[in-house]
């Protein structure tokens, strides 16, 4: 009879897994790396026109009529919209709340200017 080969185990006669350690440190060498940086929004193109410079700083009702002509948006006010969505969202939490309410403002103004032009 050959004895048998030692294994690692526990007490109760079943092998245990490998130690946390090794995994742990193999996690923590990959994680120190910095993250490649994704600007999503650099990559977006097109064929309106920049809005004029400032524009999202004034009043609403200033950002809407901008928003809408063609000047600004040749396809139309929905064109318009989008910038206002975009700048909205790219924006994010460096808006502060009397800026997000007067910009909220300007999209209803420009929704009101799209659905009249929708019905005529």
């Amino acid at each position: 009879m050959t004895p048998a080969k030692p294994t690692s185990s526990s007490t109760n006669g079943r092998k245990t897994a490998p130690a946390k350690s090794s995994v742990h440190r193999l996690r923590a060498s990959s994680a120190s790396k910095p993250k490649p940086v994704n600007r999503w929004s650099a990559n977006v193109h097109t064929e309106s026109r920049y809005p004029e410079k400032g524009l999202f700083t004034k009043d609403a009702s200033t950002i809407a009529r901008s928003l809408a002509s063609k000047r600004t948006s040749p396809k139309g006010p929905a064109s318009g919209m989008r910038m206002l969505n975009f700048y909205i969202n790219r924006a994010g939490h460096n808006l502060s709340a009397s800026r997000k309410k007067e910009l909220q403002r300007a999209k209803s103004m420009l929704s009101e200017i799209i659905a009249r032009k929708h019905k005529v």
